[in-house]
């Protein structure tokens, strides 16, 4: 069985959405519940939170014992520090097989895609190196000069019939220690999208995204607690 480190970088201060991390989300703070998300799945061995944060670091060795804690060094809590040399350093002190990266902003992540992202790429490797989860998008797409990305602007076809292109949205990566070392990135040369719903895939980076989130999972849970 490959072992699979979950990896989730988490910063203190947050210049947009004040202290998002640590804030109250439905009940509970926001990073809550990607961890359970990522514990509640069978495929990851080890889940480990790497923070600046007094707060997590307190936080989570009182609520989740059995997630490893990795404190950010001084010289990695810039905010301006890419995300892959964080990475870099945290990698390099786990053992493992292949690395899982998700962010404790996509709070709607289910352990079943988790779970699903994990199974694949396992079925997957070695002929895709890595994998990222994507949003499919169906609409007319331009670029800054004003030319026709994705559909002939003389063809109206219904945005349903487009070809789909595909966002990433940042909200899983799989990979290895040799590409994040060899590339400095977490994609590879042959990576696997991997398509997720576009409700998972909620991303909280401005204040609105945190409101709309937050609504979205209180909706998606009381549909869950009719069935």
């Amino acid at each position: 069985m490959k072992k699979i480190a979950a990896i989730v970088p988490m910063r203190h201060s947050s210049e947009r959405v004040p202290g998002k991390n640590y804030r109250d989300f439905a009940g509970k703070p926001l990073y809550h519940h990607v961890i359970q998300s990522l514990l509640a799945c069978r495929a990851i061995t080890e889940v480990v939170i790497d923070t600046d944060s007094p707060v997590i670091l307190e936080d989570a060795a009182k609520h989740f014992p059995q997630v490893r804690l990795l404190e950010r060094p001084e010289h990695l809590r810039a905010g301006e520090i890419p995300m892959n040399d964080v990475l870099l350093h945290s990698v390099r002190q786990l053992s493992a097989d292949f690395f899982l990266q998700t962010h404790s902003t996509n709070p709607l992540l289910s352990a079943d895609s988790v779970q699903r992202a994990v199974d694949t790429f396992l079925a997957q490797f070695p002929i895709y190196d890595s994998l990222f989860t994507v949003t499919r998008l169906q609409t007319r797409l331009w670029d800054q000069l004003g030319r026709a990305v994705n559909h002939n602007p003389n063809i109206l076809l219904r945005t349903q019939d487009l070809p789909p292109v595909y966002e990433e949205n940042s909200c899983l990566y799989i990979f290895s220690r040799d590409i994040l070392e060899q590339k400095h990135n977490r994609i590879g040369d042959r990576p696997f999208l991997l398509e997720i719903p576009a409700l998972e895939a909620q991303d909280i980076d401005v204040e609105l995204d945190f409101l709309v989130a937050e609504f979205l999972y209180l909706e998606s849970r009381k549909k869950k607690d009719k069935r």
